[in-house]
Parts: structure tokens; C-alpha cells; sequence
């Protein structure tokens, strides 16, 4: 065997067979965005029904039992793709591997779709937040992209917090796509907000959401009034403390936490990706 042979041979990737029950599908599109972010859409399995702000399970075909995890759909319920956001965590037990997929990769997909960032989880309202720390933007950006949402919310607000500047980007061209496209900003125009903030540059520098909120700076930045619990709703999701801290505040404020079996008036997603 001659030396270029070995060297293939030495580069091929084990071939593990697809498990039975999972979906199998094509990477179709990747952009990384920093050093620990960065976002890929994938081919949606035909017959596939999910909520728009619900996850799956996802997981690559590169061992015989393939570690799973759970993911925010980040495309809408209509879309003809999947798409997802995603850190990257050198020795996460997905991750480490999901952040070098390239088009035309296999990812598998469980076929159950779930959560509690819908807008079935919550109650009749006019001010919709979505409070998202890093990735957890993505189930918001399935939500934002769903025409039903401005049919039930007059102000869908959009907060993202994150530390550096460089990765608020996806949040941001995010709302710019929905309000430049054709048919998604004759349903968002006047009604989506977006307020993102790096807490460790830029102006807001070393101020948290929920700084944000008790000051009353995030209302004052957007011209809304406080909080009211008969008429603003909220979503959360998030790293642990974020959800924990927010929560609370949504609850001094006189929200209730919802879920699909029994809306509320906020929600928070505890699905996290390692």
C-alpha cells in the first residue's frame, strides 16, 4: 500500500449505520459567526409538523450510539428547511463535532418536536417579549418569523443579550431580514423591536436583561410602558441564571408561568445544548 493510500485511509471517517427511528438529513447551508457561534440549515424530513418556537433532538451519525441533544428550531413552521443556532463547545460531547459540519453532512433528527415557547402556551395579550440570552435567540427567531404572532400581538419585542458585540450579529440581521422581506414585513413592520446589548462593550456594558428591565431602561429605549400583567406577555430562554433570574422578576411583576396544558401569562424553555 503506497503512501497516499495510508494517508487516506488514516483520514476516512468510520462508517456508522443510520439508527432506526431518527431522521437522516443534509446540511444545506453553514455560517459561522465567531469563535463560538455559528448557524446551519439542514433539509426538513417530508411530513415533519412542528410549532413554531419548539425543539428536537439532534445528533450526528459518527458512533454507534450517537449523543443527542436538544436544539430550538430556528426557522418558522413554514419554512422548507430547518435551520439551527448553535455555540461551540471544544469538548462538548456534540458540539466539538457539530461545528465543523459542512454542506452535504448527515445530521440525524429525532422525530418528536416539543417545548414551551409557543404562543399556545400563553394567554390572550397586546406586548409580546422574548428575553434570550446567546443562542437561546434561535426559538425566537422561529417565533418572530411566524405571521400568527402578529396577528396576536400588536409589539413583539425581540431582547438579546450576549457578551461580546461581535455576537449579537444573528439577532440582528435576523430582524433586518423579516422586516426587508416582502410578505413577513407587511406583518412586522411597526410591530417587531429588537433590543440587543453586550455586557461587556458598548454602551450597556455590565448591564443584564433583567438590569435592563428593573431600571426601566429597556421601556424607556423602546417607548413602551412597564410591565402589566393584563396586557404583556413574555418567553424566556437562556443560560441557567438568565431563566432563573428572569423568571422571578416575571413573577414579581404578577405573571404566571403557562405551558401547553395550561397557558400563563410568561413562559421559559429549559432545553439546553452543551
Amino acid at each position: 500500500m503506497n503512501a497516499f493510500a495510508n494517508e487516506a485511509l488514516a483520514d476516512a471517517k468510520p462508517a456508522f449505520p443510520i439508527p432506526a427511528g431518527v431522521y437522516a438529513e443534509t446540511v444545506t447551508e453553514v455560517r459561522h459567526y465567531t469563535d463560538r457561534l455559528f448557524r446551519f440549515r439542514m433539509t426538513r424530513p417530508e411530513g415533519f409538523r412542528f410549532r413554531s418556537g419548539e425543539f428536537v433532538m439532534i445528533g450526528l451519525p459518527n458512533a454507534e450510539k450517537p449523543v443527542y441533544r436538544a436544539y430550538s428550531i430556528a426557522s418558522p413552521s413554514w419554512d422548507e428547511e430547518l435551520e439551527f443556532f448553535s455555540i461551540k463547545v471544544p469538548d462538548g460531547p456534540l458540539t466539538e463535532h457539530l461545528q465543523k459540519i459542512q454542506p452535504g453532512d448527515t445530521v440525524l433528527m429525532r422525530k418528536k418536536a416539543t417545548g414551551t415557547l409557543v404562543a399556545d402556551a400563553l394567554l390572550p395579550g397586546k406586548r409580546l417579549y422574548l428575553f434570550s440570552t446567546g443562542t437561546g435567540i434561535a426559538p425566537f427567531a422561529s417565533v418572530a418569523r411566524d405571521p400568527d404572532i402578529y396577528e396576536k400581538f400588536e409589539t413583539v419585542v425581540i431582547t438579546h443579550t450576549c457578551r461580546q458585540l461581535d455576537e449579537l450579529t444573528y439577532g440582528r440581521e435576523l430582524v433586518d431580514t423579516i422586516l426587508a422581506d416582502e410578505l413577513m414585513g407587511e406583518f412586522a413592520a411597526g410591530k417587531l423591536h429588537l433590543h440587543s446589548t453586550a455586557t461587556r462593550e458598548g454602551p450597556d456594558k455590565g448591564e443584564r436583561i433583567t438590569t435592563l428591565i428593573e431600571t426601566g431602561k429597556l421601556f424607556a429605549d423602546l417607548g413602551l410602558p412597564p410591565f402589566d400583567p393584563e396586557t404583556d406577555r413574555a418567553m424566556i430562554c437562556g443560560s441557567m441564571e438568565m431563566l432563573k433570574d428572569t423568571a422571578a422578576m416575571m413573577e414579581r411583576f404578577g405573571l404566571v408561568e403557562g405551558s401547553n396544558s395550561n397557558p400563563g401569562t410568561y413562559v421559559v424553555e429549559r432545553a439546553f445544548v452543551d
